[in-house]
């Protein structure tokens, strides 16, 4: 009789340790918790004016005109949710009439799938990141490019600024807002 348990606790135990290798293996991958310790910098430049052209060889050259310059729209600090955050954001129009969110130093956690939401909520504090930004229309601007730094999302061509009022460092896989501002118009 005693040889009947012994049979069917080695089955049980080698399921049980596959269940949690597997679960452990899947909690590894869906929180990525490596990340929350490497920090991924990125220094980008305001898009420039591209410089005008000289005038062909024997065409009367015109005095050069001042290029247009980019434009701050609407800015504002980041401020924490989820994960302590701060740097700024700025909505720059740029001299060919398109648009970019930029982020200026940037300072938050990593994590997995961070996205730049550019949204028409308003900026809650004291509620951790979870809810705040629910309801009202977002568009992904896409994945964030390091969790410190500098850079710039482009805003897709049909995209009205002036519907948005704020920018959110996303956790799409968590839904949770990391950090937000709020875009004063200027």
């Amino acid at each position: 009789m005693g040889r009947g348990r012994k049979r069917l606790s080695r089955p049980l135990a080698i399921g049980v340790l596959v269940v949690a290798v597997t679960g452990i293996g899947l909690g590894l991958y869906w929180f990525q918790p490596w990340k929350l310790w490497q920090d991924e910098t990125v220094q980008e430049a305001l898009p420039s004016v591209v410089a005008p052209t000289a005038p062909p060889a024997g065409a009367p050259s015109a005095s050069p005109s001042p290029a247009p310059r980019p434009r701050t729209l609407a800015g504002g600090a980041l401020i924490s949710h989820e994960h302590a955050t701060s740097g700024s954001v700025k909505l720059v129009r740029l001299a060919d009439g398109s648009h970019v969110v930029r982020l200026e130093d940037l300072d938050t956690s990593n994590g997995p799938d961070l996205r730049v939401w550019l949204t028409d909520a308003p900026v809650k504090e004291g509620r951790a990141g979870w809810h705040v930004f629910d309801d009202g229309a977002y568009v992904s601007l896409g994945k964030l490019k390091g969790n410190k730094g500098s850079q710039n999302y482009a805003l897709p061509a049909d995209i009205d600024p002036s519907r948005y009022t704020s920018v959110s460092i996303w956790c799409d896989r968590f839904d949770v807002s990391f950090g937000a501002a709020e875009l004063a118009r200027t």
